[in-house]
């Protein structure tokens, strides 16, 4: 399984970079469209779709959603708010997993997968159409998250002792959350030099990016569990489904992007 999960990886991260720097930008944003609405089709089963009709509505109310903010965030000053909108999303999002992580109905889960996945897609395309170096955002992104999803787990496997949220995700441990911190801090120092940003205000904007990450990650697994499912889904090998593999990125997106505006990077 180790082995099928660092091939997936590997295959990923190739056609993503491929995308994000070989191929128009026009590109990328259809891409990750096609992502964000294939993570909506996996998430229309935690709001209880079964069935293709069903699930199609679902994406399609997400698309939808995407579409309206895109409009909204056409003016700047809009774009910020609707940031900070999401961020205060997480913050409930985090109430909801430390106060009432048992009460999830079918129509809860649906709305927290159009708070959880539109803003994201905003997050993302935004940045990718940021200019010059959009594409090279989004990659760092994905790249954050995944250092901190890989530092997590290899030392959550070697050192794992006390758990993180036992009642939500019983693998997830609080060395395993300092493992991910410490790997994401070097890829987190790569890109300030990369991006030729300050490292004091852009490390402490990266660690926050991974805090509110685990949150993501975390959220997903509650709508998992309240729904009986495992994965989100078993179209990657080693990982399962889509969301598996976007959950933290959700989460972090929206922050980034909010703290590279305020960095003026963006």
């Amino acid at each position: 399984m180790l082995l099928q999960r660092i091939l997936t990886a590997i295959v990923l991260a190739a056609v993503l970079a491929l995308v994000l720097l070989a191929l128009p930008a026009s590109v990328g944003g259809v891409c990750l469209t096609i992502l964000l609405c294939a993570g909506a089709w996996e998430w229309s089963a935690f709001a209880g779709q079964s069935r293709a009709p069903g699930r199609l509505a679902y994406v399609a109310a997400v698309a939808v959603a995407m579409a309206l903010l895109w409009q909204l965030a056409a003016r700047n000053e809009l774009l910020v708010v609707l940031l900070w909108v999401t961020l205060a999303w997480w913050v409930c999002a985090f109430a909801w997993m430390l106060l009432a992580h048992t009460r999830v109905t079918r129509l809860a889960a649906g709305v927290a997968g159009v708070l959880t996945l539109a803003p994201a897609w905003l997050a993302l395309v935004t940045l990718n159409f940021s200019g010059a170096r959009g594409p090279q955002y989004v990659l760092f992104a994905f790249l954050l998250v995944g250092c901190a999803d890989v530092g997590a787990y290899f030392a959550g496997r070697k050192f794992g002792h006390t758990k993180l949220a036992p009642k939500i995700s019983p693998g997830k441990t609080w060395e395993g959350v300092l493992g991910g911190f410490v790997l994401s801090a070097v890829a987190a120092t790569g890109g300030a030099a990369w991006f030729d940003l300050p490292a004091a205000g852009f490390l402490p904007l990266c660690a926050a990016v991974v805090a509110i990450s685990i949150v993501g990650d975390l959220s997903e697994s509650m709508f998992k569990r309240a729904a009986g499912l495992k994965d989100s889904g078993r179209i990657l090998p080693g990982h399962g489904g889509v969301l598996d593999r976007i959950d933290s990125l959700s989460a972090g997106a929206p922050l980034l992007l909010l703290g590279l505006t305020w960095l003026g990077a963006v």
